[in-house]
């Protein structure tokens, strides 16, 4: 798997879990941090990964080789 898809895998999961968590998660109490803010930074930082992954794609030489 490429450097590229692994990004890609771990932005959309990251996306999909912040957006769920900031969704859902409104009335979980806990001690430190609410959910919605967790849910909030782990959207962020996929949308931030997806959006490197892209960069790296654009990037790639056309024939480069797969690994």
């Amino acid at each position: 798997m490429s450097k590229v898809m692994k990004e890609t895998v771990e932005g959309v999961v990251l996306l999909l879990v912040g957006l769920a968590l900031w969704q859902f998660a409104d009335g979980v109490e806990t001690p430190v941090i609410t959910l919605t803010k967790v849910g909030l930074v782990l959207a962020v930082v996929g949308a931030v990964t997806l959006l490197h992954a892209a960069w790296l794609a654009a990037r790639e030489p056309k024939g480069a080789e797969r690994r």
